[in-house]
């Protein structure tokens, strides 16, 4: 029988940001906990003052189509291609599977699990390929671009390719641009859609630290889109989802302030980790991937001190990093990381065993 600790430990290889699952595993670690396992933006957008009829009313077609637009200036969508809010990316990724039926679907690996974990669940046959060509022998493929965890970039141009070789079989590709937002709309394949045969998702919580919004979009063409918006029904995207999103993504300056905050954190991190003894191997101004021998046990270390990373199970040699909020944040994570170093020199044979996932 698999034990409450195994599972916790398991938990938090498979996903980010579960801070109960590493204070079950880490009980005496300090609060509060500092969570750099999820990527998302730790300053996160001034929400101000919600409308209170978004509350106590049901969403209007009007406001809802409101979003929509706001969003299609932002990720540079053409006119004449489809764009559909949802609570969230992952219910689109839910959702796909079971619009688009597939025997086989290919995933240009080694990426975010839960494309592949949801075709799974709907009985396709799963393949992890490493050329981005290859992904056109299939049903479906699936590409996350910028790529989680380590940053890798696909142009564009080459994802439209591989798109327009799928729907010639009645395929599609899948390009999971969540990380996109603080990159720059010329990597994105959104402008240049309707593209045959791509869908492409975007995420709102990550870049405007607002996670809890749930609120997502698709784009793509006009018919896929549609088919998507039937699926999840009316009223799919809350009220202070639809008026806090509209504003946000009408935020010209906040945005390019953000930007250039999380590209400069995100080198302040580089050096962070180069001095730990981290090799940076990639990574978005929201995360970073550091890889080195006995990054378990670093983990470990860190959640001892109440800092949750993120560790992968079939990379026993890689830690995801967050980028840290307040002053007090970098200044916990630079501490622990010293001490560790300091450990690492200097072991204690009295040391307590912690479970490291």
């Amino acid at each position: 029988m698999q034990s409450q600790g195994s599972k916790g430990a398991g938990e938090l290889r498979y996903h980010g940001g579960n801070i109960n699952a590493a204070r079950t595993l880490y009980p005496d670690a300090p609060e509060p906990w500092i969570d750099l396992s999820t990527g998302i933006n730790p300053v996160p957008y001034p929400v101000g003052t919600t409308e209170p009829s978004a509350w106590s009313r049901l969403p209007e077609a009007a406001d809802l189509a409101a979003l929509e637009a706001a969003a299609r200036v932002v990720y540079g969508a053409r006119p004449d291609a489809g764009i559909v809010a949802a609570p969230g990316t992952q219910a689109l990724i839910q959702w796909l599977p079971r619009l688009f039926p597939a025997r086989r679907v290919g995933v240009l690996g080694f990426t975010y699990q839960e494309h592949a974990t949801c075709w799974r669940e709907a009985g396709a046959a799963i393949s992890t390929v490493t050329a981005l060509p290859d992904l056109a022998a299939f049903d479906i493929g699936i590409v996350v671009n910028p790529n989680n965890p380590d940053g890798r970039m696909v142009s564009p141009e080459d994802l439209a390719a591989v798109a327009s070789c799928l729907a010639r079989r009645g395929g599609r590709l899948v390009v999971d641009e969540a990380f996109m937002d603080l990159i720059g709309r010329q990597d994105s394949l959104v402008p240049h859609l309707p593209a045959a045969g791509a869908i492409v998702l975007r995420s709102f919580g990550k870049a405007y630290g607002l996670a809890g919004v749930r609120l997502g979009f698709a784009a793509g063409s006009p018919e896929d889109c549609e088919r998507l918006r039937q699926a999840m029904g009316p009223w799919a995207v809350s009220g202070p989802a639809i008026d806090i999103g509209r504003r946000a993504l009408a935020d010209e300056t906040w945005r390019a302030e953000t930007a250039t905050r999380l590209h400069h954190e995100a080198g302040r991190l580089d050096a962070l980790l180069l001095a730990a003894g981290f090799d940076v191997v990639g990574g978005t101004p929201l995360f970073r991937l550091g890889r080195r021998s006995g990054a378990g046990e670093v983990f470990g270390h860190l959640c001892r001190a109440g800092i949750l990373t993120r560790p992968f199970q079939a990379r026993p040699d890689w830690l995801r990093f967050g980028i840290p909020g307040a002053a007090a944040e970098w200044e916990r994570l630079r501490t622990a990381l010293r001490d560790h170093a300091a450990g690492s020199r200097n072991p204690s044979p009295a040391r307590s065993a912690v479970p490291v996932p």
